[in-house]
């Protein structure tokens, strides 16, 4: 009888298991993993550890102390936590002439999870913005904002959009239309990467007790299961959104490339030292044209964790000898030195972030020097040869030209003039036509740059390149009242748009405005207390010179 009452209290326990199993688990709404930790814990553990799990969360859970002083502005900077809050302290000490600084901002969000660097998230009337500061993990110092590093003033007005966000986090809001860093409420609603943001919605599987499956990624069509990671590493010298589409709506399964499109200099070195886009660099290595669709990004990297420091050189060795490993390669090939990555893909100073290193995924001998050149001229091509028409390679060109490239902007002209002939000049491309407003200005087309940028603004209203040098153009000839609306709008719209802030100023106090003046300067120094143009404005105002200046 002991024998069979255990064996039908096994069968019961059993069978109890099984129901539980049955039930769809109960998600913790504060962990939205929680839920697939019921069933795959180890998975999830080993996970939860990884740079992309500890991607972003709140300031206080991320909190990392900083104390220094930045040498080219002067300024003071100090992140501590006290009574269960954040805070950003900045200071130029002992300044004069005008350069006094001095301020305080709660930090809310973190974004990096240190491994190679951290910054933090403040909000400013709903506008959310990222700190002025960086931590460099490589390097363990903090220092300015990558592009800042010999800033002589403090860079206030960083703006934080979903673009950014959604590599960091999860659950990212949608910007309001007004600003791409304003938001209705938070800016994302789970901290990290989750397990939806690679497996996909997992509510059908959950609420059927598993049997109605998750996505098989493996089973993807390649060119859908390599976007799940180069959604966010991918991003080559300029990356155009495809008409129609918004990157935010990408979710695992889809082809990313009918989203976006990539180019990189057709004469680039790898990866151009990017240090988050490496796809770009494998592409050109004999490894990936060798094994064609087999080798992907988890063909050597688990996703779902890092080998210890210890075993990092045998890991990867491992994963070279799955391909590697006929006629005795691994006892022939430098038996002495069992570490493949130190020698073929060396890692190198970044082009586009400070303190940082490139891992060369060209997979070659190693890299000679100190940083791979940048490849500045040279025609665009699609990453992967996607394909791309008139619109995106222009879109694309029309970027170098706003970093200085004026080949490229004679070469966006053309692309983009040929686009709007071939879309019949319908109204209903903003960014196009707001691009060719701008390469008509700066090619000396005021009234060819006039009408682009109208066109522009009857599409979306929003559209503050259009706007802001369209004032510009109205105010040339002298049409200032139209000037001061859309200078107004833009600035009330995204006080990031400082520009257009100090324009508006300025047109107000020489007007003799001197009330709305100040107003429009109040909020200039609320978003960018540090900005030179600003204080001198601010101050040309409390003297009453009359003097309106400041450019």
């Amino acid at each position: 009888m002991w024998k069979l009452s255990q064996f039908w209290g096994i069968v019961l326990y059993a069978m109890a298991l099984c129901a539980a199993a049955a039930a769809p688990p109960q998600a913790d709404t504060a962990d939205p993993d929680a839920v697939c930790a019921q069933c795959h814990a180890l998975i999830v553990a080993r996970y939860r550890k990884t740079p992309m799990a500890e991607a972003s969360g709140a300031a206080t859970a991320g909190f990392l102390a900083a104390d220094f002083t930045h040498a080219a502005s002067g300024i003071h900077y100090k992140v501590t936590k006290s009574d269960g809050q954040v805070w950003l302290d900045y200071e130029r000490p002992e300044a004069t002439g005008g350069r006094e600084l001095a301020g305080r901002v709660q930090l809310q969000y973190f974004i990096g999870s240190g491994l190679r660097g951290r910054t933090y998230l403040f909000d400013r009337d709903g506008y959310w913005f990222e700190a002025p500061i960086n931590w460099y993990g490589k390097k363990q110092v903090w220092d300015m904002a990558p592009n800042f590093l010999s800033a002589r003033e403090m860079p206030l007005t960083l703006p934080v959009d979903p673009g950014c966000l959604h590599c960091h986090a999860s659950e990212v809001a949608q910007s309001l239309p007004d600003a791409r860093n304003h938001y209705a409420g938070a800016p994302f609603g789970a901290g990290g990467i989750t397990c939806a943001s690679c497996h996909g919605d997992g509510t059908a599987h959950v609420a059927s007790g598993g049997t109605v499956k998750m996505m098989d990624i493996d089973a993807l069509m390649p060119v859908r299961r390599d976007s799940i990671c180069l959604n966010c590493h991918l991003e080559g010298q300029a990356a155009v959104i495809r008409q129609g589409k918004r990157l935010a709506e990408f979710r695992p399964g889809d082809d990313l490339f009918d989203y976006a499109v990539f180019f990189v200099r057709r004469n680039e070195d790898g990866s151009g030292g990017r240090a988050t886009s490496q796809w770009e660099a494998l592409l050109m290595s004999r490894c990936k044209q060798a094994s064609g669709d087999r080798m992907t990004c988890t063909t050597c990297h688990d996703p779902h964790g890092s080998p210890a420091e210890s075993e990092r050189v045998a890991y990867y060795r491992n994963r070279c000898l799955q391909c590697h490993s006929a006629n005795g390669f691994a006892e022939k090939h430098h038996p002495e030195n069992p570490d493949c990555v130190e020698c073929h893909m060396a890692r190198i100073p970044a082009n586009d972030i400070a303190h940082e290193q490139v891992t060369d995924h060209w997979i070659r001998k190693r890299v000679s020097g100190t940083r791979l050149p940048l490849a500045t001229s040279g025609p665009l091509v699609t990453v992967g040869d996607v394909e791309a028409d008139d619109r995106d390679r222009g879109l694309a060109y029309a970027q170098m030209a706003m970093r200085g490239d004026e080949t490229a902007g004679r070469q966006a002209l053309v692309l983009l003039s040929r686009a709007e002939k071939e879309q019949n000049g319908a109204i209903g491309d903003a960014e196009l036509h707001a691009e060719l407003g701008f390469l008509e200005q700066m090619d000396g087309n005021a009234a060819g740059a006039t009408a682009e940028y109208k066109k522009a603004l009857g599409t979306d209203p929003y559209e503050a390149l259009a706007a802001g040098d369209l004032a510009v153009l109205e105010a040339q000839t002298h049409d200032y009242g139209d000037a001061v609306r859309l200078w107004r709008k833009v600035f009330e719209d995204d006080p990031g748009q400082l520009a257009a802030g100090i324009d508006l100023a300025m047109v107000e106090c020489a007007a003799g405005q001197m009330e709305q003046a100040q107003t429009t300067v109040a909020r200039l120094r609320e978003f960018a207390p540090d900005d030179g143009k600003v204080r001198a404005l601010a101050a040309q105002l409390r003297d009453g010179s009359g003097h309106c200046g400041g450019k």
